[in-house]
């Protein structure tokens, strides 16, 4: 029943203009830290609104009745792992100053959203292990960028904890990838084997 909804195309488009416009406002909230930010490592900075940009593309594609397997398998993996990882960051803030502003709240709430709708358009995906290789060299090549070359989004109350979060970080991505396969390529090879 559920299935029916998420490919309904009054709902895709909705979905579309609701990830486009939370795309726009997150690279507006990175404007801070791109200004400081050396141009070579400019695209590796916003990390969430580049995962919903990938998801956003993903859906005006298969609007159009077209799979992306590259950009799907990077909108299902950065998904999932920014938002898990905005959700926790903003519940460690509150853990660590005993408050959080409506905007923390807020982030919890969409990046949240984030890692479901990843997860729940994992049975439209196309994704085979050579999309998800590549995802997960993006991934993990940005995990380098942001934690070795300092990079990391700017959360100024964590930053005694940069390390435990870096080290969090690649263990998310790697769970990230892990679920990303089980989800698509695992359940595609037991289905070629049905008879």
């Amino acid at each position: 029943m559920y299935k029916q909804i998420l490919i309904d195309k009054g709902f895709l488009i909705l979905l579309f203009i609701i990830n486009l416009l939370g795309t726009i406002y997150g690279y507006i909230w990175y404007e801070g830290q791109l200004a400081i930010t050396p141009p070579k490592y400019l695209i590796f900075v916003p990390d969430s609104p580049t995962a919903s940009l990938f998801f956003t593309i993903f859906l005006f594609f298969y609007i159009l009745g077209k799979n992306t397997p590259y950009i799907e398998a990077l909108a299902l993996v950065t998904l999932f792992k920014y938002g898990v990882w905005a959700v926790i960051m903003n519940l460690l803030t509150l853990n660590v100053t005993g408050e959080l502003s409506w905007q923390g709240y807020m982030l919890i709430g969409s990046h949240g959203a984030m890692a479901i709708q990843g997860l729940l358009y994992s049975g439209f995906y196309k994704i085979k292990l050579r999309h998800l290789i590549i995802a997960g060299i993006w991934t993990l090549h940005n995990d380098v960028i942001d934690y070795v070359f300092g990079m990391m989004p700017i959360y100024s109350t964590l930053s005694d904890y940069s390390n435990q979060i870096g080290y969090f970080t690649f263990w998310l991505s790697i769970l990230s990838l892990a679920l990303a396969y089980y989800l698509t390529v695992h359940k595609n090879l037991n289905k070629t084997y049905i008879y």
